[in-house]
């Protein structure tokens, strides 16, 4: 009997793209048309285009991110198998928090639990940029700090929208949009490893 291959990072991918893809679709699955086909009908949605534009952002960022931290992987360990599923088990939860943030009209509970999924899941995703990134032998040392310094703080604006939540369910959800804002630009690029690579060249 033949042995079976080694896990590759593409095949890691395609999971995670599949998983990414299924999420977006149920979440798409969820809108619906307003009653009356005029403006303020479409305006009575507005709790719905927020909470979605809001967790399709947080999914286009979750997926660059993992998109690039590939890159830096030649073999997959169990431990960073695990970490990738304990992250999409996270993600998972996304439609069911968008669809009761939508009918809630943004209430307390809905934001407070929206917020702490977005603390599981970061956290999990710390993990997982952790583990790869201490792997990776061409990321510098200061480019490994520069990113866990930027991750860990994002991090911690999820954990404050928590906290701000719980007193003010509009300013927790607002900290929540700028916690996502500061991962618009990928933690680790492929620009990393270049620069290092010139560095390396140069020195």
């Amino acid at each position: 009997m033949s042995r079976m291959a080694p896990s590759t990072p593409s095949r890691l991918a395609a999971y995670t793209d599949a998983v990414f893809a299924v999420i977006i679709t149920i979440m798409v699955l969820e809108l619906r048309p307003p009653a009356e086909p005029t403006w303020a009908g479409f305006l009575d949605l507005w709790p719905t285009v927020v909470s979605y534009v809001v967790s399709y952002a947080f999914v286009a960022i979750i997926w660059m991110n993992h998109h690039y931290l590939m890159t830096y992987i030649t073999t997959p360990s169990l431990k960073l198998l695990w970490l990738n599923f304990g992250h999409l088990f996270c993600v998972s939860f996304l439609p069911f928090a968008t669809a009761w943030l939508a009918e809630s009209e943004l209430a307390q509970v809905p934001v407070i639990f929206y917020a702490v999924l977005f603390v599981a899941t970061d956290g999990m995703y710390n993990l997982f940029e952790a583990e790869i990134l201490k792997h990776a032998a061409e990321f510098s040392a200061e480019s490994y700090r520069a990113a866990r310094r930027r991750s860990l703080f994002a991090f911690l604006l999820f954990v404050v929208a928590v906290g701000l939540a719980i007193v003010d369910n509009w300013l927790g959800f607002g900290f929540i949009c700028l916690a996502l804002a500061l991962h618009l630009r990928p933690d680790a690029t492929p620009l990393r490893r270049r620069k290092r690579r010139r560095n390396d060249a140069d020195s």
